[in-house]
């Protein structure tokens, strides 16, 4: 398995190379040279660890037995990722059972081993540092699984505004010598910007190889994060057909807020390698970045932003879309790069007739506003009993507006217990203020759902991390810790 970049199909990696380097020199996106294949009837009967191991397997030729296993021994429920059923036609992909409450424990709780067993198999003996920008989630999964680990440092970098309070609280307070947090006055779509800028600067790189460190990614940039999200879609493919819910080789549609883009990627992916997907449905929120791509083939991230109910959703662009405009236009590098430039310079590129035909075959989005977010929550609770959060909320309006026709999965990303307040108000209970662990205990109460032990913990933390930096200061402040 070798892989190449986005930019520059001239490049060849290992397997081990792109999951150590995280990005290209180019600054593109390593993908593999050829996506490979994959019988979703192998994985029947197996549990998800061994599903999931049977997906790394696909795509990395170094040694990655047990790295799952060992990644998902401490979620919740004897399952990283149930599929429950609430009606004929609609079920739930609960991927918030690991130890921050979120999907991103889904690939970071993995990247660990992964990474490990990279340098293994490279001989290299190099201090990784691992460099992320987040919204949230992410961020915080990055310092759980990270810290404490051998030869690694973790740094995220996340936006002043914008971030959940449970998630800032809880990156602020993380325990653990080898990582911290850092604000970023901006966007997150800047903060994910200069971070990638920074793990592409030359001269960066080399005064950290200088000290025996090299600089990575964690986020879904980084193909160690990415493709062990691949393994939820085939894993709830085999639930359902275990559960005589559909026939072997029936189409399913899957719905994904556009805020876990990665994670839209990887269901992308799925496809690619032979999943029986019908539709990828993107919930989208009042900013319709991509809804509007998907009907227009023009991706223009010029308007005016503002604040939802979905807090990592206020964002215009990730940079996975990389991956899809690659695998759309042909595998063209100089498209791709040419295309990488127009959005910087411009903040617009735009597809050919083709390709977005192309993309319009797999992909369909729907806008998913406040308002619909809002009776979402709602109608989930009323309905089925299920509390859901603001983006499960959000999928599940999108896949509700297409009509249900067919099986379909929404993917939930976060517990709702880290929206408290939100899906307190939004429930009709008064949830003013900053959160508070009253609020966890009053959705408790009207749910009857138990509040995770790692959230109410949290209140009882002390802030450890307080820096903040302009979003031309990423760089700088890598530099200044790391004495380069």
């Amino acid at each position: 398995m070798k892989y190449t970049s986005t930019r520059d199909t001239a490049v060849s990696a290992t397997s081990a190379r792109a999951v150590i380097n995280g990005i290209s020199k180019d600054g593109g996106l390593f993908v593999p040279k050829e996506l490979p294949s994959l019988d979703y009837k192998k994985l029947l009967e197996l549990n998800y660890a061994a599903r999931a191991d049977t997906v790394l397997r696909a795509f990395f030729d170094f040694d990655t037995d047990g790295v799952s296993k060992a990644a998902y021994e401490d979620f919740d429920e004897g399952d990283a990722a149930p599929t429950v059923k609430l009606d004929d036609n609609l079920f739930v992909l609960e991927l918030w059972h690991g130890k921050t409450c979120a999907y991103s424990d889904m690939s970071l709780s993995v990247l660990p081993g992964l990474l490990a067993s990279a340098k293994k198999s490279e001989g290299n003996n190099e201090k990784t540092l691992v460099l992320v920008a987040s919204s949230g989630d992410t961020g915080e999964a990055a310092l759980e699984w990270f810290r404490g680990v051998p030869g690694t440092e973790a740094v995220v970098f996340y936006p002043t505004e914008g971030v959940g309070e449970l998630q800032r609280l809880a990156m602020t307070t993380r325990d653990g010598d080898n990582v911290c947090a850092v604000a970023v006055n901006g966007t997150y779509g800047e903060v994910q910007s200069a971070v990638k800028k920074a793990v592409s600067d030359e001269s960066l790189t080399a005064a950290l190889k200088e000290k025996g460190i090299q600089a990575s990614f964690a986020n879904s940039v980084n193909v160690g994060s990415l493709v062990p999200q691949i393994a939820y879609y085939f894993s709830a493919y085999c639930d359902l057909v275990e559960s005589n819910e559909i026939k072997p080789g029936e189409k399913i549609d899957f719905c994904v807020p556009t805020e876990f883009f990665g994670s839209v990627i990887a269901g992308y992916y799925a496809y690619k390698m032979g999943l029986p997907v019908n539709k990828l449905i993107c919930a989208s929120n009042k900013f319709d970045v991509f809804a509007d791509f998907i009907e227009t083939g023009v991706y223009d991230v010029n308007r005016k932003q503002s604040k939802s109910n979905r807090p990592s959703a206020d964002m215009l662009f990730s940079i996975n879309l990389e991956r899809l405009l690659f695998e759309t236009c042909g595998r063209n590098d100089k498209t791709i790069a040419a295309r990488a430039d127009e959005l910087s310079e411009t903040g617009r590129t735009q597809v050919t007739p083709k390709e977005i035909e192309e993309i319009r075959s797999v992909f369909a989005c729907e806008c998913a506003d406040d308002d619909a977010v809002a009776a979402a929550i709602e109608e989930m609770f009323d309905e089925y009993g299920y509390l859901i959060d603001t983006h499960t909320a959000a999928a599940y309006a999108a896949a509700a507006e297409r009509g249900l026709s067919r099986k379909t999965v929404v993917v939930s990303g976060v517990n709702p217990f880290k929206c408290a307040p939100t899906v307190l108000t939004l429930l009709g209970e008064r949830a003013k203020g900053a959160v508070t662990k009253e609020m966890l205990e009053d959705l408790a109460d009207i749910s009857a759902m138990e509040i995770p032990d790692r959230l109410i913990e949290l209140f009882a933390k002390k802030k450890r991390f307080t820096d903040v930096v302009e979003k031309d200061g990423v760089t700088a402040f890598i530099k200044n810790r790391f004495g380069v």
